[in-house]
């Protein structure tokens, strides 16, 4: 809709006024209080782990650049990328204040396959934001401002289903359904045309919602449960980065099947590939048995409240 009202930039600017108002509303609503005293020892910026921060950044961008455009003849950058990644779990192996403290996945198979489905659930999710919406415009034809309109319900159903799940503990459950809910879409995508009619694009649109609204709660909810308690924060950390390495996977399956431009036939190809994540990320949380741990029982609402650590690890 801000594109179709003043450009691609609009959607940018936009972030301009509502940080005004946040510097606004802070200085008027937050409490002030005193600055704290300096503390002993070196500087902030001295305890940063600045070489765990460069080897993660090179890890990803050596990813990122051969999953762009990936090639024979650019399967240096994989290399590089598995270099990087071994020297910098190497290495906050041995910081006494890792960036990313890698010591959360040892031994902890239920955290390692929590992650693995939150990167599976999100190549699928950023899939339909990336590829679905170019295939509105290109394939279907549609104005930049109809396409917007049309991705509407997605997220309006997304928060309705949120708000209505979001206290229950039944992490399994909501993760199932997520699971169902994404292969019932893609299905319904592979009958789309340059003429499909507009309910069904909104249809689909709320059926993809569903899982949208049940996947990240659920997913924080395993986390929390799963990671050793002093370590719930680096924990849920690693649990965003599975998420950008599965928005990065879906926008090169994007730009591979969309090598040309968004076409039916390309759509198609793209949603193959995405029913393919989704039946795998519903085989992955059939088969997790610790799943079961994690959901709280109706008969006691404290259950699962609190972190179990290892405990479901060994």
């Amino acid at each position: 809709m801000l594109i179709g009202l003043g450009g691609w930039r609009t959607t940018l600017a936009l972030n301009i006024p509502l940080a005004l108002a946040g510097f606004l509303l802070g200085a008027l609503r937050l409490p002030r209080t005193p600055p704290p005293a300096r503390p002993e020892g070196p500087r902030p910026v001295a305890v940063l782990e600045v070489p765990g921060m460069a080897l993660f950044a090179g890890t990803l961008l050596s990813l990122l650049l051969f999953l762009m455009d990936p090639r024979v003849d650019r399967l240096y950058l994989l290399a590089l990328a598995a270099v990087a990644a071994a020297v910098f779990v190497l290495r906050e192996l041995r910081a006494s204040r890792p960036f990313i403290d890698v010591r959360v996945l040892g031994g902890n198979l239920p955290l390692i396959t929590t992650y693995t489905r939150a990167l599976l659930a999100y190549v699928v999710s950023y899939s339909v934001l990336y590829g679905y919406t170019q295939w509105l415009q290109e394939g279907r034809g549609l104005s930049p401002s109809h396409a917007g309109l049309l991705q509407l319900p997605l997220f309006a159903t997304g928060i309705a289903v949120a708000a209505a799940t979001g206290r229950r503990s039944a992490v399994r459950s909501k993760l199932l359904v997520a699971a169902i809910g994404q292969i019932t879409a893609c299905v319904l995508l592979l009958g789309l045309h340059s003429n499909s009619p507009i309910w069904l694009l909104v249809a689909i649109t709320v059926v993809f919602g569903v899982p949208q609204g049940l996947t990240s709660l659920a997913l924080q909810n395993s986390v929390y449960h799963q990671a050793d308690p002093e370590r719930v924060a680096s924990s849920a950390g690693l649990l965003r980065t599975s998420g950008y390495l599965g928005a990065i996977l879906a926008s090169s399956a994007t730009a591979v099947f969309f090598a040309e431009r968004a076409d039916t036939p390309g759509m198609h190809h793209l949603t193959w590939f995405m029913l393919t994540v989704a039946v795998l990320f519903l085989a992955v949380t059939l088969a997790d048995r610790s799943l079961r741990h994690v959901s709280g029982s109706a008969a006691d609402p404290d259950a699962g409240s609190e972190p179990r650590g290892r405990r479901h690890g060994s």
